[in-house]
């Protein structure tokens, strides 16, 4: 009947067992009968199943108790209500009624479920519970040989919710959040430092499989960036320190007055604000230019992107670079060596107007480096032009040339010195 029930939760034809996330619960479900008993029903009628049994469980010298010892020690609970508890968890095989003596003890499913409940009860009380009660599962994992993959990465994903808390504040900018923040690294340090040896245990084990270990080392990197985070704090309280505002010499400051008004109620806040705020902003969302560049989209650019075409040019063979830096150097060495023959005022146009666009431009490029004493430092045919006795004169004047694919070029002169 219960196999039924839980097929209804799913498509037909699906095979429960096929099911990787819900195998090891059917495989754990006499374990899992225990919490479910212990939980169904109301939250009054847990509190008083949980109390009745942790109190039998906690007689440990003798853990065989007879009809009429629970009656005594449960002398404050109702009877028809004792017997009910009492009944239903020996139907759900929690306790074990013994016929023979005529006395109840807990089974064994019972035993691990109060384990649990008395972990989980033992860090009820600390400020991060969670991270402490997960800790505290791997440790007694890796004590006993069975390291939990699923435990790891519960640690994992509570490491990586406390550092974006620890960035977020960070990034708030408050002196206050900040302050909470690093109390709140304080309050989980001890465990993180508990964590740090466990993991470094676990990695050294040379038998852990691959999934295992590379949980456990993203688990040693997420506590060191935690770890750090004391320095990021202290870092950012010192820069928000040194912008604090001193009110003249009364020994306060900005931030006690923002810590003064934190801790006031509202109806307190009001009378304090009377004639302080004369006028306030009043933001306008939405003004005539952002309306007309709107409009301009959506009536012009988005009719002109659907009719307009995008032609992609033919495909072209790339230069080899090794073939262009030596014609490079070519067209370089021939231009040191043209220039070596000026003897007298040349105009520009007759040194460096080449057989086409690129090749004058290259030269002007050349031409531009004489006497720059970074290129003089150099080796080759660049800093052989840079170091030659020559002295380059550019007026701001424009004369037309139209020949060699070039239009016009600025007037001047190449002398010597």
């Amino acid at each position: 009947m219960q196999d039924n029930l839980l097929a209804e939760f799913f498509k037909p034809g699906v095979e429960l067992a096929d099911l990787p996330t819900l195998f090891p619960l059917l495989r754990a479900r006499e374990a899992l009968n225990a919490f479910i008993t212990l939980f169904r029903g109301g939250d009054d009628e847990v509190l008083v199943r949980l109390m009745i049994l942790r109190e039998i469980g906690a007689r440990a010298d003798a853990p065989r108790w007879s009809p009429q010892e629970l009656r005594a020690t449960f002398a404050y609970v109702d009877p028809t209500k004792l017997n009910t508890v009492l009944h239903r968890l020996r139907e759900n095989e929690l306790l074990v009624w013994d016929n023979d003596e005529a006395v109840y003890q807990i089974s064994s499913a019972g035993r691990i479920a109060l384990a649990a409940i008395s972990t989980l009860l033992g860090f009820s009380e600390d400020e991060d519970a969670e991270l402490g009660f997960i800790t505290s599962q791997v440790a007694a994992g890796q004590a006993v040989g069975k390291v939990s993959v699923e435990t790891l990465q519960h640690l994992l994903g509570r490491l990586n919710e406390l550092q974006s808390e620890f960035e977020q504040a960070v990034l708030s900018a408050s002196e206050f959040v900040i302050r909470a923040a690093q109390k709140k690294l304080g309050s989980v340090w001890r465990w993180v430092e508990k964590g740090t040896e466990i993991i470094r245990a676990i990695t050294a084990d040379e038998e852990l499989d691959g999934a295992t270990h590379r949980v456990a080392q993203a688990i040693g990197q997420a506590q060191s960036r935690m770890l750090r985070m004391t320095a990021v704090f202290q870092r950012t309280l010192n820069s928000i320190q040194s912008q604090r505002v001193h009110l003249g010499e009364s020994g306060l400051t900005s931030t006690d007055i923002a810590a003064w008004l934190r801790k006031q109620p509202v109806d307190r806040l009001s009378p304090l604000t009377a004639g302080v705020v004369h006028a306030h902003p009043e933001p306008i969302f939405v003004t005539e230019s952002e309306m007309l560049d709107v409009a301009e989209y959506e009536l012009l650019e988005r009719e002109r992107e659907k009719h307009r075409e995008a032609v992609i040019p033919a495909a072209q063979e790339a230069p080899t670079t090794g073939r262009v830096e030596a014609e490079r150097l070519i067209f370089a060495e021939s231009f040191r060596d043209g220039l070596g023959d000026i003897a007298a005022s040349t105009p520009l146009a007759d040194v460096v107007l080449g057989d086409n666009y690129a090749l004058t431009a290259y030269r002007m490029s050349l031409l531009a480096l004489l006497n720059d004493p970074e290129s003089q430092a150099l080796s080759g045919p660049v800093a052989d032009i840079a170091r030659l006795p020559l002295k380059l004169n550019i007026a701001g004047e424009l004369a037309q040339v139209c020949r060699n694919g070039v239009a016009a070029l600025s007037v001047g002169d190449v002398e010597p010195r």
